[in-house]
């Protein structure tokens, strides 16, 4: 299977083997249903009223959430109050960010800082500018987003306990007000409190709305804006740590609904994991007994698995890509539109047709399956991307044709099919 693309620091290998391995279990296994659940809960009971951004039940939200940081820092990890004065408050107006930070362990990278943030604020009792009605009850938002704060917690609890940090820093933001025009990310990005004041912002994740996985399908944004972020999410996806394996559904629209947008205004590679809209959105119906539990923790530790990618990553900070604020999913659907099938003399050794993607150049997308091929009976459908052809990775849409053009009778080729990984067999007749 393909090989893992982003390489991973190997401070680990300094604690004996067994050791090692017993705490990346913990990480993982510290991910649970029940512990998110009781966020969930306590987030959207009708105490917080809505929690709207400025408000009494916003500030209450926003202490429930600075006691948990306390409890989880109790355990140890070196996490860092990062906002203002010593505090873990970034005020702004009348609302506040929660800001903190977990320092690298590769001082070389002490100034390259990974964001990982989830909005914590909902819009109160509602009214006609921020919610579907009715007006007047209290809109809990235990999906949108006391499932991404949910998240987050577990995420920064579960690092707290891998057997080395992360190379680079890792800063925990809960935004507040991003339901009045994502004003808590932009306020940072335009004023860094001191802890991370002269840092570089290579990377940013936002959780939002994670709590409603439905057949296993997490919606991924952002992984347009660096060359190769696909496949460092389907690595991520696949890793038998991470035990994720989720249906991904990559989305191209780049548009101003949640906090990852202002990063990626600000040129920051980001990217944001959803798990879909539904009926009961910025409705007073959207409440604890509706989220999906048992979806959370596979979301979180796909997360887990790729932010420590991210922040060990061994190369230079990820590139931004410009293109990406210009594309669309219309742009998607033009690059996988399948070409006719078709067959007869002219159909190829194969059957094989692909396209190249300027965002994933080493990942040829196949666009045709001719009717009675190889590829058609070994499985390859339009939309497989292709990885390795025998064991060894594609680097180019030549490289493939080349390679397959000098392949024997029998191939295996490793491909990502919405975002999992399959081996299929293609033999000559």
């Amino acid at each position: 299977m393909r090989a893992v693309a982003i390489a991973c620091i190997t401070l680990a290998a300094t604690l004996p083997p067994a050791r090692a391995a017993e705490l990346l279990s913990a990480a993982h296994a510290s991910i649970r249903a029940e512990d998110a659940g009781r966020h969930v809960a306590a987030l959207a009971d009708d105490a917080f009223e809505g929690r709207e951004g400025g408000t009494r039940g916003g500030r209450a939200a926003g202490a429930y959430i600075v006691a948990e940081i306390d409890r989880i820092r109790g355990g140890g990890g070196g996490l860092q109050p990062a906002g203002d004065g010593g505090s873990c408050f970034q005020a702004f107006g009348s609302m506040r960010n929660i800001l903190v930070l977990q320092p690298g362990s590769d001082p070389t990278v002490a100034d390259e800082v990974v964001v990982v943030g989830a909005h914590y604020d909902h819009v109160g009792y509602g009214n006609a500018s921020n919610s579907y009605g009715p007006f007047g009850f209290v809109h809990n938002g235990a999906d949108d987003n006391a499932s991404g704060v949910a998240g987050l917690l577990e995420l920064m609890e579960a690092l707290q306990r891998l057997p080395v940090p992360p190379r680079r820093p890792i800063l925990f933001a809960f935004w507040d007000g991003e339901e009045k025009g994502l004003l808590g990310s932009s306020h940072f990005l335009r004023v860094r409190p001191a802890a991370v004041a002269g840092k570089t912002i290579v990377f940013s994740v936002n959780l939002d709305m994670i709590g409603r996985l439905r057949g296993e399908r997490l919606e991924v944004y952002g992984t347009r804006t660096s060359p190769g972020l696909r496949s460092a999410v389907t690595v991520a996806n696949n890793a038998p740590e991470n035990a994720a394996r989720l249906e991904l559904s990559f989305d191209w629209d780049v548009e101003d609904d949640s906090d990852h947008y202002p990063f990626i205004a600000a040129k920051i590679p980001t990217v944001m994991f959803h798990t879909g809209l539904h009926d009961q959105y910025h409705r007073p119906a959207d409440d604890v007994h509706l989220v999906n539990l048992d979806g959370i923790p596979p979301v979180v530790r796909l997360a887990l698995g790729f932010v420590r990618g991210v922040a060990d990553d061994l190369g230079p900070p990820r590139p931004f890509r410009p293109e990406s604020r210009m594309e669309s999913n219309a742009d998607k659907r033009r690059l996988e539109a399948a070409v006719p099938a078709g067959g007869g003399p002219n159909r190829g050794r194969w059957g094989i047709g692909t396209r190249e993607d300027k965002a994933e150049p080493a990942v040829p997308v196949v666009v045709r399956v001719t009717t009675d091929s190889p590829a058609a009976a070994a499985g390859l459908r339009p939309g497989d991307r292709i990885l390795e052809i025998d064991g060894a990775a594609v680097v180019s849409q030549q490289d493939m044709v080349s390679r397959l053009n000098a392949a024997g009778s029998r191939t295996v080729i490793d491909l990502e099919r919405a975002g999992r990984f399959t081996r299929v067999t293609l033999e000559s007749r």
